[in-house]
């Protein structure tokens, strides 16, 4: 017999918008669970290598032979190390056929990949929105800017992003804390580009770490060990944030090793009634009952969780009667780096280990249409001094060598935009099972001609850039990344206007199913060229004010 407890709210996932959802649900006054199937952080107790030095690390923070085994897709990826593998899902635990190499990169802790992020913290703009509906790739997005202009500062606010007010309709200005210096070198590469290409822009990085104290949080300490878990809360996470937000309401219960198996659907009210559980340890059946469900498992596991969530009136998965339930998945794309020495500065050096660094923001196909390609790509990067060396000694002379700054170099690297293919997709296979006896699925995702063409591009441009201000010593590295290592997948249970194209509604809600929220990347109709996780919180906090608002109103 399966078990049942009963809430006002279910939320599945407690990651970025997981978290958010949370911390909205009980502020509004729910009772509210959160279903995690990862292991339990708490902040600052379960930061293991938090406040470590290098040298206590006996692999020099890389993964043996044997871990990259239990890893195996997880080590394709630059973040994990011996100081945050703990963090990460097991790969031979948790299998997935790929048709074409996906790297998918996913935590499996209570928090998610909150504690694990980039933190980039930007908004989107009008040119994102409604770039499907200009060009006809994708379908209309039911939203612009205005419609999430005010969550975006809600979520600001919140949160903490340091940045700089720029007055760049490609990217809108926020609610800032002070940002982080950029360095000499970095000043003299902005003015030098910004002089001679007026349309480009160098900016700080706009990111979710604090440079003044908020809410019982830190400021940041430039430490740049954030994937460790930061015991000064200087960054967003959930817990560091929205956490500690929800608990202090008294209506939070947060149920760890809870692996969702299916979400319940109740034929007669045409209503999800509840989300069924297998416990990680016992492998037990367990039910919890709510009014309202937020799918927030992240854009893979959502699609997954729809998939499987079958009944009479969704034989193919919930919300799946039109074929859309897991298509359309994206996520962004990069590989390609360009470096160059920069002459001067000699007598100076830096202060700390800062969290961040440059952007350049998207300058291409705004006003005129590049015939090449369609949508665009942002830069992002850093100068620093490298470590003197030399190969033609070793012993004394070579560490002390070490110890001396050499050149000023500059590394720039390209984020670009994917666009929404059908046959881009997720689906279930039933000859994989995982540890927990769920079916498995099967990835089938690649870049096509136009990321190819934005890669080329992107490639090209920032090369000729540094060669025509005067960098020394030019060179452009890299190839082009494979789908899941930009970390930022998106799309399979898309917003649209109409329920044939599309899954979700203009309030993230189910459009077949009155009660059941997704505000992940899997709610996302394109996926722009930038980081989305500020829209993820944005678009949850908003979509639970209208959940809230309707059950209220008798209507969920």
């Amino acid at each position: 017999m399966a078990e049942s407890f009963d809430f006002d709210a279910i939320v599945i996932g407690s990651g970025i918008s997981g978290g958010w959802a949370a911390k909205e649900l009980c502020e509004r006054g729910l009772k509210t669970i959160v279903l995690e199937r990862g292991t339990m952080v708490e902040h600052i107790k379960d930061y293991p290598t938090a406040n470590k030095n290098p040298w206590e690390f006996p692999h020099r923070n890389s993964l043996t032979e044997e871990e990259k085994k239990i890893y195996t897709v997880q080590s394709r990826h630059y973040s994990i190390g011996e100081d945050n593998k703990h963090f990460y899902v097991k790969d031979n635990e948790n299998p997935y056929e790929e048709k074409q190499r996906y790297d998918w990169v996913r935590a499996d802790v209570f928090g998610g990949r909150s504690l694990l992020w980039g933190r980039i913290s930007v908004r989107w703009s009008d040119v994102d929105f409604g770039a499907n509906l200009k060009d006809g790739h994708g379908v209309d997005w039911p939203i612009r800017y205005k419609d999430i202009a005010p969550w975006y500062d809600y979520a600001e606010k919140f949160i903490g992003v340091n940045g700089s007010r720029e007055g760049l309709p490609i990217l809108p200005d926020g609610i800032f804390q002070p940002a982080f210096e950029m360095n000499c070198a970095e000043k003299h590469v902005k003015q030098k580009i910004e002089s001679r290409f007026p349309g480009i822009k160098i900016i700080n990085t706009r990111s979710a770490n604090i440079t003044q104290p908020l809410d019982g949080r830190s400021a940041c300490q430039s430490r740049n060990l954030c994937h460790r878990g930061c015991p000064f809360g200087a960054y967003f996470s959930t817990q560091s944030s929205t956490l500690p937000a929800a608990a202090k309401t008294g209506n939070l219960t947060i149920r760890t090793g809870a692996v969702v198996n299916r979400i319940l659907y109740d034929e007669k009210s045409g209503r999800a009634s509840g989300v069924e559980v297998i416990d990680r340890e016992t492998l037990k059946t367990y039910v919890y009952t709510a009014k309202i469900i937020f799918l927030n498992a992240s854009t893979l596991a959502t699609a997954h969780i729809l998939l499987s969530s079958t009944s009479n009136r969704f034989q193919n998965g919930m919300g799946n009667d039109y074929d859309i339930v897991g298509r359309h998945l994206m996520d962004h794309h990069k590989g390609s780096y360009t470096t160059a020495e920069i002459e001067g500065f000699e007598d100076k050096y830096t202060y700390g280990k800062r969290p961040t660094g440059i952007y350049v923001p998207r300058f291409k196909n705004i006003d005129q249409q590049d015939p090449n390609f369609i949508r665009g790509y942002y830069y992002q990067g850093s100068a620093s001094r490298e470590r003197g060396s030399r190969t033609d000694i070793i012993g004394e002379d070579l560490k002390s060598i070490a110890t001396e700054p050499g050149k000023w170099k500059i590394n720039l690297g390209y984020y670009g935009e994917t666009l929404p293919y059908a046959e881009n997709r997720i689906t279930l296979n039933n000859n994989i099972k995982d540890i927990y006896g769920r079916p498995g699925m099967t990835i089938d995702c690649s870049f096509k001609d136009n990321e190819k063409a934005i890669f080329k591009d992107a490639s090209e441009s920032m090369k000729a850039m540094f060669e025509e201000i005067g960098l020394k010593n030019v060179k452009q590295t890299g190839t082009m990344s494979f789908p899941g290592n930009a970390n930022h997948e998106m799309g399979t249970a898309r917003m649209g206007h109409d329920e044939k194209t599309s899954v979700l509604n203009k309030w993230n809600q189910l459009h077949a199913v009155k009660n059941l929220f997704i505000t992940d990347g899997s709610s996302m109709a394109s996926s722009a060229c930038i980081n989305p996780s500020l829209t993820y919180m944005a678009l949850t906090a908003r979509a639970v004010d209208y959940a809230v608002k309707e059950m209220k109103k008798g209507n969920i």
